[in-house]
């Protein structure tokens, strides 16, 4: 399954670009709409390969296309938020056990996608794996227990809960409505109009005179030394975000993305290795239980993978 290999690769790729994303929202653009100008608009750099293989849809693919790509930013806009109040190691598998329960939901409706019984099992093991690296021992209220469950305390966290689901519902409709236009149209000549569409829609942000005056503000903000860092991220988050989009064209939407749990076993290793010897950058609160409900979930992800494989 060259798909899956593939997919994994995407997963490592981003997991280091979240654990970049956290530290960089933290200590270098603390503004996420700024942030998500930034890279909504990199994301056009795709454009070099448009003499290419950049071929005309017709009118109805085209607005498709654009369409599609102006949900992205709105994503990365709800992404960012949540992640500056939580833990990346608990916000991120928040709205990624969103995503695949959604794509399957939408998968099933609108692309007529169904699944053998060894892959409903695969993937009921990647979304059980997914929920027990966030999960955390809580009081008893089931509104309680999700603030727990994700890091999140108070009135704002709450809205930040509210905003990391949101953000996983946008995803699921964006990576679904991709993977029909990737059905309907050379793979690459889709994905450069998807991704002048979030362009597009990126440029929308500069519209509201109060929004303008904040990015602009947050753009300042990168010096020489930091805007190295950024750019050398999104570098990086552009390969990665390319490999899983090949990945779902090449196979199930719904599973590719149920294979987000494999991106939250990276980036819970990654984050521990970082957080144990440069705590500076990335403190991530642990504890026996912690631990040890973290290894049972990368063993359920891992049985994700027998299944499907």
């Amino acid at each position: 399954m060259d798909w899956l290999a593939i997919a994994i690769a995407a997963y490592l790729i981003l997991a280091v670009v979240n654990l970049a994303d956290k530290f960089l929202l933290e200590n270098v653009v603390p503004s996420a709409k700024t942030y998500t100008f930034l890279v909504g608009a990199m994301g056009l750099i795709v454009i070099v390969i448009a003499p290419w293989f950049l071929t005309w849809p017709g009118v109805s693919l085209l607005l498709g296309n654009l369409l599609v790509g102006a949900l992205f930013p709105g994503a990365l806009l709800l992404l960012y938020r949540s992640l500056k109040i939580g833990d990346a190691s608990k916000i991120i598998p928040l709205i990624g056990g969103v995503v695949p329960i959604f794509t399957i939901l939408l998968a099933y409706l609108f692309l007529g996608e169904r699944f053998l019984t060894m892959q409903w099992v695969a993937i009921i093991y990647l979304l059980l794996g997914t929920v027990m690296l966030a999960y955390l021992p809580a009081s008893n209220t089931l509104w309680s227990k999700m603030l727990h469950w994700f890091g999140l305390k108070g009135t704002k966290n709450k809205t930040a809960v509210i905003t990391a689901i949101a953000a996983g519902i946008v995803f699921a409709i964006f990576f679904v409505g991709s993977k029909f236009l990737y059905d309907s149209q050379p793979f690459l000549s889709s994905f450069i109009w998807i991704r002048i569409g979030t362009f597009l829609a990126t440029l929308s942000l500069l519209i509201p005179r109060k929004v303008r005056k904040e990015i602009f503000h947050g753009l300042k903000s990168l010096k020489h030394k930091n805007s190295a860092l950024f750019f050398s991220n999104q570098g990086i988050a552009a390969i990665g975000f390319l490999l899983q989009n090949y990945a779902i064209f090449l196979g199930s939407v719904a599973i590719v993305n149920a294979l987000q749990g494999v991106q939250y076993a990276f980036l819970l290793v990654l984050g521990g290795l970082i957080s144990a010897f440069f705590p500076k950058l990335l403190k991530e609160n642990v504890s026996k239980m912690i631990i040890i409900q973290k290894i049972l979930a990368v063993i359920l992800i891992s049985m994700g993978l027998y299944f499907i494989i």
